[in-house]
């Protein structure tokens, strides 16, 4: 299925969850947050968030400072 990831097309494996992308992506551990069509994705409910072609998903990461 095709996505469009931070405005760009990714294609991925259909079925794939939200968590599913952020441990394909290398991103496990890190903190992040994620948007899926617009809508926060609380961190709990990553595993069950599904995927769909033409979702439009934003990984945000959270960056420290001081």
């Amino acid at each position: 299925m095709e996505i469009t990831l931070n405005g760009a097309p990714k294609e991925l494996p259909d079925g794939l969850s939200a968590q599913g992308l952020i441990e394909l992506l290398g991103l496990t551990g890190k903190r992040l947050a994620v948007e899926i069509n617009a809508a926060i994705v609380p961190r709990s409910r990553l595993p069950e968030q599904p995927l769909h072609p033409g979702d439009r998903v934003e990984i945000v990461h959270a960056i420290g400072g001081g």
